[in-house]
């Protein structure tokens, strides 16, 4: 049996057509998918067989609506209801992502792709008819869980990302994303900054898991996203001697586990100094990993946010100073380069206030977690719809979206994309963008 044969949850959204798709129904159907018996929930790294399973789930999925399915050189999908005229041009799009952190939860990234498939439901159970084209979209590689850069796709979509820097990223295993692109049929020659499709767009509203506590709070099922944190990942390498376990005496060594294990004390301290800043050191590797081995080299990498994008420099500056003392003083050496950095993003007023004028009940929520709206907002009015989490939980197995939760998020996705789908061009929108810069020829 494909992911999409298991039988549809029956339908649980006002004004959908009697047994139709639910959202609750179709997370259902690819809930096998990619689960990670080790750290629990689930593992679906870019171009995974987990993540490829996904795509191909999603394309039978928006074939069976009468959508044209096509994934460019990126490796972004693109589902389009076409108007009658069947020109592509200010086009609204919704989407999100189908790859995970390592042991994420269920809803981060599909939660707004199944939503979108469950609008594009209600909307023709309505029989709509859009005025203007809307896109569904996938993009690749947003969590930068294999690769280490958040939002690839989109960056590499706006030009904000040098394809010969992706071409060459590396994951953990050594392998190049050129490399792994090319093995599962995605030409990297031609990956990079697309004019001619940002030019298509019109808007872009993404759906998504509430990625904290606010919708709880406010005892409400869908909230509109009004900014994004300024954040960014950076990697630290301290450089010691590597040595033997045994031999070497406790006053000969140079081991740059102590020292990092100093400074990711550091890193939370210093970060506490800094009102409403995060820094969270998310993985170590030491250089080379044997139990009984005195490390040569250990790389930490580093997460830090804040609303104010001169803090998070100043906190980062504060944090590769003391990594340089600290190391220092267990004789070695700490180098701190930036892997990606996303300013703060506030979404475009005229869009956030047309929503609010859709969803009336919704209230206006900022988030600290990065999403593909927060890259396409120098480029096109964007905005976010929150779904409630009443754990609070995400990038984990506990996070959660309840299954009236998910349908009146779609439902709201359905009754914005109808109101935006409805007219001609967008009215209010802050167009005021940084244009991409057409790929050379």
């Amino acid at each position: 049996m494909s992911l999409s044969q298991t039988a549809p949850a029956p339908a649980a959204v006002p004004g959908a057509a009697a047994g139709a798709p639910t959202v609750a129904g179709l997370l259902k159907d690819i809930s096998g998918v990619g689960r990670d018996n080790t750290r629990g929930g689930y593992s679906r790294p870019v171009f995974s067989t987990a993540e490829t399973d996904l795509r191909a789930w999603f394309i039978e999925q928006a074939g069976r609506r009468g959508l044209d399915v096509q994934t460019d050189s990126n490796g972004i999908i693109w589902a389009w209801w076409d108007t009658a005229t069947g020109v592509r041009k200010d086009a609204v799009a919704t989407g999100s992502h189908l790859d995970s952190v390592p042991g994420g939860g269920e809803y981060d990234g599909p939660l707004g792709v199944a939503s979108a498939l469950v609008a594009v439901d209600l909307l023709k159970a309505r029989n709509f008819r859009p005025r203007r084209p809307l896109a569904l979209t996938v993009f690749p590689e947003e969590e930068g869980s294999r690769f280490g850069v958040a939002c690839l796709g989109s960056r590499l979509l706006t030009g904000e990302l040098d394809p010969d820097k992706a071409r060459n990223l590396k994951d953990p295993d050594g392998n190049t994303y050129a490399d792994v692109a090319a093995a599962n049929g995605q030409d990297p020659r031609f990956i990079g900054a697309d004019y001619k499709a940002l030019q298509r767009l019109g808007m872009f509203v993404e759906l998504h898991v509430e990625q904290g506590r606010g919708l709880i709070d406010l005892n409400q099922p869908v909230a509109i996203g009004s900014s994004i944190l300024g954040h960014g990942r950076w990697k630290l390498s301290i450089t010691g001697e590597g040595n033997h376990a045994g031999t070497t005496l406790m006053k000969d060594r140079k081991d740059p586990m102590i020292a990092a294990a100093q400074v990711m004390v550091s890193i939370r301290d210093t970060a506490r100094k800094y009102r409403d800043a995060r820094a969270t050191v998310g993985r170590m590797q030491p250089v080379p990993g044997g139990t009984n081995v005195i490390a040569s080299r250990v790389d930490l990498w580093i997460d830090v946010r804040h609303p104010e994008d001169s803090v998070t420099a100043a906190l980062v500056e504060a944090i590769g100073l003391n990594a340089q003392v600290l190391a220092a003083e267990e004789g070695c050496t700490a180098s701190l380069g930036m892997e990606s950095l996303s300013p703060t993003v506030h979404f475009d007023g005229g869009l956030r206030d047309r929503l609010q004028e859709l969803l009336p009940a919704a209230p206006v929520l900022d988030t600290g977690a990065g999403h593909d709206a927060g890259v396409l907002a120098a480029h096109l009015p964007t905005a976010m719809l929150f779904v409630r989490n009443p754990t609070g939980v995400s990038h984990s197995p506990d996070e959660l979206v309840e299954d009236g939760d998910a349908e009146a998020g779609a439902l709201a996705l359905a009754d914005s994309l109808a109101g935006l789908l409805g007219e001609a061009r967008g009215i209010g929108l802050d167009r005021r963008r940084t244009p991409c810069l057409p790929r050379p020829a």
